[in-house]
């Protein structure tokens, strides 16, 4: 098939558009961030020369022109957050009381709906057990590395293997951890861990397909990718640690344990309030892995799984609507939490 420049100009010209729309607007943004408070510095710095020279009290700043500037610079993302963020959730919170359709008001049946039907009922069960599971998951096998190779002779390559996943799509961790469960009957199996049990003894299993160890074998994949930024984070906290507690604390005799315990844990306890409040909100939201895994077969899904399907497989817009609300609630107080606890770090 050969290719024909001149039917495919439009796409081109209209590549070319896009691009020069890009450089402008970014370049246009880059450009007004470095001129106007850099013409705003001189302006000030010439005030204050100018006083300095002739004895002249020092101008004061006008909080009124600030007030303005900032506003200037906040104008675009209070309209990017209004048009992306709170409108959307006003018009979802709206039609989770209205039926399928969006049509008619049903007031709260569609959240009775959510915790009477078993069905749903095992997807809240399942984001329990995501929620508990992978945080503290995650958590304790990144914190149990960043202690073990902190000061090791290849403590940077030992952290970039455990922080490769990162690098990798949810969508990409699924497929690659589903040729890992694969099952092939009774000839070769090319799944890794049927392949183990074969070496063994053992018979072969569609793992994904065995409720609830499917669950806990799709969170193994959360917990692989997650991992790494929880070692990450830790392993900056451990090295923020006063090297002087530390060595008055080897002075005292204490042990390895001891030191964990007594030095090392209270003294990073804000990063893992962070790492575990920021995994926790994750992990309410998880949904590429549910979705490119088993796509919540097999009792798998979780709220924002089958939120995607009540609302745009079945048409459901109701039910599906309630269901972000839902999830909106409950990452709410998690957030809250959040907040408060770096607000407390900062007036300590």
């Amino acid at each position: 098939m050969e290719f024909d420049f001149a039917e495919e100009q439009p796409k081109f010209l209209m590549l070319m558009y896009g691009l020069i729309a890009f450089v402008v607007v970014v370049g246009g943004l880059l450009l007004l961030l470095d001129v106007v408070p850099a013409w705003f510095a001189r302006r000030r710095e010439a005030q204050l020369v100018a006083a300095s020279a002739s004895g002249a009290p020092l101008p004061r700043r006008r909080r009124q022109g600030e007030g303005l500037f900032a506003l200037f610079f906040l104008l675009p993302t209070l309209l990017l957050l209004t048009v992306g963020l709170v409108v959307p959730a006003i018009r979802t919170t709206l039609l989770s009381f209205m039926d399928a359709g969006s049509n008619n008001w049903v007031g709260l049946r569609n959240y009775g709906w959510m915790f009477s039907d078993n069905s749903i009922v095992r997807v809240l069960i399942n984001t329990l057990i995501w929620v508990v599971l992978v945080p503290l998951i995650a958590t304790g096998f990144g914190l149990i590395y960043a202690v073990l190779v902190d000061k090791a002779r290849f403590e940077a390559v030992a952290k970039s293997l455990i922080f490769l996943p990162m690098a990798i799509s949810f969508v990409g961790a699924s497929i690659i951890w589903k040729f890992v469960y694969a099952y092939r009957g009774d000839g070769d199996q090319i799944g890794l861990l049927n392949q183990i049990v074969v070496s063994l003894g053992g018979e072969p299993k569609q793992w994904l397909l065995e409720s609830p160890l499917n669950t806990l074998l799709l969170i193994v994949i959360m917990v692989w990718i997650q991992a790494g930024f929880a070692m990450v984070v830790l392993s900056a906290a451990i090295k923020a640690i006063p090297g002087d507690i530390v060595e008055a604390a080897r002075l005292d005799g204490v042990s390895p344990w001891q030191m964990f315990w007594q030095i090392t844990m209270p003294s990073i306890r804000p990063a893992l309030i962070v790492v575990v409040v920021t995994l926790t909100i994750a992990t309410l939201k998880v949904f590429d892995i549910v979705r490119t895994a088993t796509n919540g077969n097999y009792d798998t899904s979780v709220i924002a799984s089958e939120m995607y399907n009540q609302a745009f497989r079945y048409g459901q817009n109701g039910q599906g609507s309630a269901l972000a609300v839902f999830l909106f609630i409950l990452v709410i107080p998690v957030v809250i939490y959040q907040i408060r606890n770096l607000r407390q770090q900062r007036e300590g």
